[in-house]
């Protein structure tokens, strides 16, 4: 085998890197889609913590992040460049983080209870 490529190689060594480059970007998105599929596996319905984001909330509840936002009048991700986490929403607002994991948690209950596509 790597008497072969060695020969393929020498014979072709521009094709060779190619394939090679080839098998290693597959490689790297092969194990990002695994890495991604057992992380959520284990962070389903977890409960809502001061450090998640709105779309970390609704991705680990399989529901829709700008629809929780609307719902829970959250501001959307484009309003500072970036997806806040909760208590940097609950410091914006003034009020403490306890507040906007209540609503969050309401809206998910409301959203569950709606069904999907509703």
């Amino acid at each position: 085998m790597i008497g072969q490529l060695r020969r393929l190689w020498r014979m072709r060594p521009y094709l060779t890197s190619a394939f090679l480059l080839a098998c290693a970007v597959t490689l790297f998105f092969a194990g990002s889609v695994v890495y991604q599929a057992v992380y959520w596996s284990f962070h389903r319905e977890m409960a809502v913590q001061p450090w998640m984001t709105v779309g970390y909330v609704a991705r680990s509840w399989g529901l829709d992040p700008r629809e929780m936002d609307r719902l829970a009048g959250l501001p959307l991700p484009e309003v500072k460049g970036h997806p806040q986490p909760l208590r940097e929403i609950a410091r914006d607002r003034g009020v403490p983080v306890e507040d906007i994991i209540a609503e969050v948690e309401r809206v998910i209950t409301r959203m569950r209870a709606a069904g999907p596509g509703q």
